[in-house]
């Protein structure tokens, strides 16, 4: 397997200094490829686990194996991309593509590898726009296509359309599934939405929570595009919400005493 999530347990310590598990034993193998969505209710640590796979926060126990070599820190063959675009708002979509490429490549073929991935999500025309002059899913097609453009083997994608509109989700939906089918890049990809894991997905990982846990492991063996396979993906998310309803109501239950205490 190209992804190896081996024993991840990972605790934090509360404001009375004891030690709570948000992660516990999670195991998980990807195949090179494949692309597979966390879904799970708030909680569950879906973006901790994929900021452990970044190398970006480190496991209380546990190892994370990335073509057999051992992930303790973020590393050029892992793009992220975050539910907000981050984008620099001094520089425009060319120069914000080429930014991280500069240790890495002469300019003119940073600019070649940028101008590729932003005519792949369909910006082109906008290169040399501000962030303040385009609209949400357009800042996050920027993202898209800087993190692509560093060419890492797996992309890693936390909740990055959870903030915009439904259509605007539509269309990055449809551009994500193209990229993937042209450059073949293991996708990891964490949502709330059952809907968009099971039309983008091969598999689905579907947790719990307190602590964080897998639930189901959920292979999607549907033809792409999905759109003509709306009985079967309503079957689906018939099965994933089954798992998540009690999940979800150990979470309100859980606000909601909160609130009252308070």
């Amino acid at each position: 397997m190209f992804i190896e999530i081996d024993e991840v347990n990972k605790q934090y310590n509360d404001k009375e200094n004891q030690p709570v598990d948000v992660l516990k034993d999670i195991n998980l193998s990807i195949a090179k490829g494949q692309f597979v969505s966390i879904l799970g209710p708030s909680g569950c640590g879906k973006s901790t686990l994929l900021s452990i796979v970044a190398g970006l926060t480190k496991t209380t126990s546990g190892k994370i194996l990335i073509d057999g070599k051992s992930i303790t820190k973020p590393g050029k063959d892992r793009g992220m991309v975050f539910q907000q675009a981050a984008l620099f708002p001094w520089l425009t979509v060319m120069e914000n593509v080429t930014f991280p490429l500069k240790k890495e490549m002469k300019k003119k073929d940073a600019e070649e590898s940028a101008l590729k991935y932003l005519q792949m999500v369909q910006l082109g025309k906008y290169l040399s726009h501000y962030p303040h002059e385009l609209s949400g899913g357009m800042q996050q097609r920027v993202a898209i296509a800087r993190a692509l453009a560093m060419n890492p083997e797996t992309l890693l994608m936390d909740e990055p359309f959870g903030a915009l509109d439904e259509q605007t989700r539509s269309r990055l939906h449809l551009q994500l599934e193209n990229i993937w089918t042209e450059t073949k890049k293991t996708i990891l990809f964490v949502t709330h939405s059952i809907s968009e894991s099971i039309k983008l997905s091969d598999r689905i990982i579907v947790m719990g929570t307190k602590p964080g846990t897998i639930l189901q492991d959920i292979t999607v063996d549907l033809p792409r595009p999905r759109e003509d396979y709306k009985k079967e993906m309503l079957e689906i998310e018939d099965h994933i919400m089954s798992y998540l309803k009690k999940e979800i109501d150990k979470v309100v239950s859980e606000e909601l005493e909160y609130a009252n205490s308070h």
